[in-house]
C-alpha cells in the first residue's frame, strides 16, 4: 500500500482544476500503441480533509493475466516519484486486478491515507493554479518482459487562471474603452467647425489600444512552443477578442456547411471534439494538456521529441469546443454579427434623431451626425477592419493552409483580399492627399487642418503628430507580417518566435526614433505596450524545446508573463476610468477652442484703428485686400522677393537723397526701379501738392 500512497501523494503535488481541497485526475490518454489491455476510464481523487483516496478504473482485456503496475509522477518536468507494486500483494490489494479478467473489467475502491503521508503534501498543491504535472501508469506482465498498457493522466486542484469571470472582466475593459472612444468622437463632432482639426479627438487608451493589447495576449499563446499549463490557461481568457467564441449551435451550422462543400467531419467536427471526453469522467478533458503530456513522455524516451510541431491554434480552439477546421468560419460569422449590430445601432440612432428633429428642438451637437450617417457607418466598419486586420490575416492564412472546405478557403481568400484592398485604398488616398497639400502649402498639414479631409481619414492618423502622419502605413505592414508569421509558421515554434521578435523590435525602434504621438499620455501608453510586447515574445523563446530549458524555468517565466501582462491590463483599466472622470469635469478642448474662436471674431469685427485692443498679441485674420500693402515696400503674400536692382554709377545721382519734405518740393517721384518692383503698380501722383514737414507722403 505504501507504493500506491506515495504515487498518489505525488499526483497531488501536480494538480490541475476541480475543487477547493481536492486533487483529481482530469484527462488521460494511452501512451502505448497496440496495448493488450485497453484503459477506457480512469478517475483518482484525493480529499485532504478526509485523507481518502477514491479510484475508479475501467478497461478491456484480451486475456486473463496477472500484472504488475508501475506508477510515476512528474511535476514541472521533474520526476518526483516512481515505484512498482503488485495488485495481488499484501500492501496494496485490488481484487479486480488480481488477476485482470478477460473482457471488460472495472476496479474501484477507497483507501485512507495515513496522517504521516498526508502531512507531506504541500499546501501549495491545493492553491496554486494550473500546476503542471502528470501521472503515468504502466501495466506489465508479471515477468516484466512485456508492457500491456500505458496511461498518462492529468491532475487538478480546482484552481485555474482560465475563468469566465476573467474573460468577462477583459470584455468589460474593452467595452469601457469603446464607450470612452464613442464619447470622445461625439464630443469632437459637437465642437463643430470651430474645433481645430489637428487636435487628437480620441482619449487614450482607446478601443483600438485595448483590443490590440488583448490580441497580443491571446496570440502569445498560439505559437508552437511548449507553454506551461498556467500560461496556456491564462491566454484562453482573451481568445474572445480574436473571435473564438464557443457556441454549439454555430458550430453545428458550420459543420453542415463544410460537409456540403467538401469538408471531412470524421475527425474534425463538433461531435468529434465532444466525444473526446472520457466515459470514466464527467469533466471535459484538457486536450491541450494531454498533447503536451504526450510530448513530454515521448521526449523522455526519445531525445528528438519536441512540441514545436504542435498546432497551438488547433489546441486552443478545441479547448473552446471549436473544431480546428471551423476556426475561420467561426471568426467570420462572429465578425458579421458584430458588423450587423453596428449597422442596426447606427440606423436606430438615426431614427431616434429624426424623430427628435420632428417633434422637438434638435441639439446643435447632433447636426453633424444627422448629416453624415452613412459616412459614420463606413468609417466605423473601416476602423474595425483596421483593428482586426492582424487577426484576420492570421485566420485567413490558417484556413488556406489547413482548411478542408473549398468554400471556406474561397471566403478566406476573398475577405483577405478585400480587407487588404480597403486599407490599401485609404493608404494610397491619404498619401495622395499629403503630396497634394505638400505641393501647394509646403507640408502635409492640410491632412489635419482641412475639416473634410480630417473627418474622412482621421481614424488612420488621429493620434499622430503632423510630421508623422505616415506611421499608419508601417503599422499596417507590421500587422500583415505578424499574422502571416503566426499562422504560416505553425509547427515551427523557433521560427515563429524569432520572426515575431524581429517584427516587434523593429516597430519598437520606429516608435522610439519617431515618437510620433501628439499627446504625451498616448506616447507613454503605446511605448509601454510595445515594450511589453517585445519582452513577452522574448519570454516565449524560453518555451521553445530546441533551447533545452527546464520545465521549472518555463513555469516561472509563465508566471512572470502573467504578472506583467495582468499589471499592464490593470493600468489600462485605471487609465480608462481616469479619462472618464476627466471627461466629466473638464471642458472639452474642441468646445473651448470654438468659444475662443467665436469670441476673437466678435472682438475683431468692432475694432477701430486706434482701439487699444489692436495689439500684436491678437491673432489677426488674414487680410482680404492687399493693394494697401503694395503701396509700402513690402512684398505681397504670394509675391516672390526681388533684390533691389543695381543703381547707376553716377556721382550726380540724386535718386536716394533724402529731403526734409521727402522730395515733394523738388518734384521727385519714385524711381522706375521701385515701380517695377511692384509689377507696375504706381502710387498716386504728388504733382501739384505742397510739401508738408514732417509728413508721411507715401501713406496716401
Amino acid at each position: 500500500m505504501r507504493s500506491l500512497i506515495w504515487a498518489l501523494v505525488g499526483l497531488s503535488v501536480v494538480p490541475q482544476v476541480l475543487a477547493a481541497d481536492v486533487l483529481k485526475t482530469k484527462g488521460f490518454h494511452s501512451c502505448l500503441t497496440g496495448s493488450q489491455i485497453q484503459i477506457d476510464g480512469l478517475d483518482i481523487t484525493y480529499t485532504r480533509s478526509t485523507r481518502e483516496l477514491n479510484f475508479d478504473l475501467a478497461g478491456t482485456n484480451s486475456n486473463q493475466q496477472n500484472v504488475t503496475a508501475t506508477l510515476s509522477v512528474t511535476a514541472y518536468g521533474n520526476q518526483i516519484y516512481s515505484d512498482s507494486f503488485n495488485p495481488c500483494g499484501d500492501e496494496v490489494h485490488v481484487a479486480a486486478l488480481c488477476p485482470v479478467s478477460s473482457g471488460d473489467f472495472t476496479a474501484d475502491g477507497v483507501i485512507t491515507i495515513s496522517e504521516s503521508y498526508a502531512s507531506e503534501i504541500p499546501s501549495l498543491a491545493f492553491s496554486i493554479p494550473d500546476l503542471d504535472g502528470q501521472a503515468t501508469l504502466i501495466l506489465k506482465s508479471t515477468d516484466g518482459s512485456e508492457e500491456l498498457a500505458c496511461v498518462v493522466a492529468q491532475l487538478s486542484n480546482g484552481k485555474t487562471t482560465s475563468s469566465k469571470g476573467a474573460a468577462w472582466a477583459s470584455a468589460g475593459i474593452a467595452g469601457a474603452a469603446l464607450a470612452m472612444t464613442g464619447v470622445s468622437t461625439i464630443s469632437a463632432a459637437g465642437a463643430g467647425a470651430g474645433a481645430h482639426a489637428g487636435v487628437s479627438t480620441s482619449s487614450s487608451p482607446g478601443f483600438g489600444d485595448v483590443m490590440g493589447w488583448f490580441h497580443t495576449m491571446a496570440t502569445n499563446g498560439m505559437l508552437s512552443v511548449s507553454y506551461p499549463t498556467i500560461y496556456t490557461s491564462f491566454t484562453q481568457n482573451f481568445a474572445w477578442s480574436t473571435g473564438l467564441v464557443s457556441w454549439d449551435g454555430l458550430q453545428n451550422s458550420i459543420d453542415n456547411f463544410r460537409k456540403a462543400t467538401g469538408g471531412n467531419l470524421t475527425d474534425d467536427s463538433l461531435a468529434y471534439v465532444k466525444n473526446l471526453t472520457s466515459s470514466g469522467s464527467s469533466a471535459k478533458r484538457s486536450l491541450n494538456l494531454t498533447r503536451r503530456s504526450l510530448q513530454i513522455t515521448l521526449s523522455e524516451s526519445n531525445s528528438t521529441g519536441s512540441s514545436s510541431d504542435v498546432d497551438m491554434i488547433k489546441s486552443l480552439a478545441e479547448e473552446l469546443s471549436i473544431p480546428s477546421a471551423n476556426v475561420f468560419m467561426t471568426v467570420l460569422l462572429i465578425f458579421a454579427i458584430v458588423i450587423a449590430v453596428v449597422i442596426v445601432g447606427i440606423l436606430l440612432f438615426k431614427v431616434i434623431l429624426e424623430l427628435w428633429a420632428l417633434y422637438g428642438k434638435f441639439p446643435d451637437k447632433m447636426i453633424d451626425f444627422r448629416k453624415d450617417y452613412w459616412g459614420i457607418m463606413a468609417r466605423t466598419i473601416t476602423n474595425m477592419i483596421l483593428i482586426l486586420y492582424s487577426i484576420w490575416v492570421m485566420y485567413c492564412v490558417y484556413q488556406l493552409k489547413n482548411g478542408d472546405s473549398w468554400a471556406a478557403k474561397l471566403l478566406a481568400a476573398v475577405t483577405l483580399v478585400v480587407f487588404t484592398a480597403v486599407l490599401g485604398f485609404f493608404a494610397c488616398r491619404i498619401i495622395y492627399m499629403a503630396r497634394k497639400y505638400k505641393k501647394a502649402e509646403g507640408d502635409a498639414g492640410g491632412l489635419f487642418d482641412d475639416k473634410d479631409t480630417w473627418r474622412k481619414y482621421k481614424l488612420f492618423y488621429d493620434n499622430l503628430k503632423k510630421d508623422f502622419w505616415w506611421l499608419f502605413v508601417p503599422v499596417i505592414i507590421y500587422a500583415l507580417v505578424k499574422g502571416c508569421i503566426i499562422a504560416g509558421a505553425q509547427g515551427h515554434g523557433l521560427v515563429q518566435s524569432i520572426a515575431q521578435l524581429i517584427c516587434e523590435c523593429l516597430l519598437l525602434c520606429l516608435l522610439l526614433w519617431s515618437r510620433p504621438y501628439a499627446r504625451k499620455s498616448t506616447m507613454g501608453i503605446n511605448l509601454t505596450i510595445q515594450i511589453v510586447r517585445v519582452l513577452s515574445v522574448a519570454c516565449v523563446l524560453v518555451f521553445v524545446d530546441e533551447l533545452g530549458i527546464s520545465q521549472t524555468t518555463k513555469t516561472v517565466t509563465g508566471i512572470v508573463l502573467i504578472v506583467v501582462q495582468c499589471g499592464l491590463s490593470a493600468v489600462l483599466a485605471i487609465l480608462i476610468a481616469v479619462n472618464a472622470l476627466i471627461s466629466m469635469f473638464r471642458e472639452n478642448i474642441h468646445e473651448k477652442r470654438r468659444k475662443e474662436a467665436e469670441k476673437a471674431n466678435r472682438d475683431l469685427d468692432d475694432l477701430t484703428p486706434l482701439d487699444a485692443r489692436e495689439s500684436l498679441l491678437i491673432d489677426h485674420p488674414p487680410r482680404q485686400e492687399y493693394t494697401e500693402m503694395s503701396k509700402f515696400n513690402f512684398t505681397g503674400p504670394y509675391e516672390t522677393y526681388r533684390d533691389n536692382p543695381s543703381r547707376p554709377d553716377s556721382a550726380n545721382s540724386k535718386e536716394r537723397l533724402v529731403y526734409a519734405d521727402y522730395g515733394v518740393a523738388n518734384n521727385l517721384s519714385r524711381s522706375s526701379s521701385q515701380q517695377s518692383r511692384h509689377d507696375g503698380r504706381r502710387s498716386p501722383s504728388l504733382e501739384g501738392r505742397h510739401p508738408t514737414t514732417p509728413g508721411y507722403g507715401m501713406a496716401i
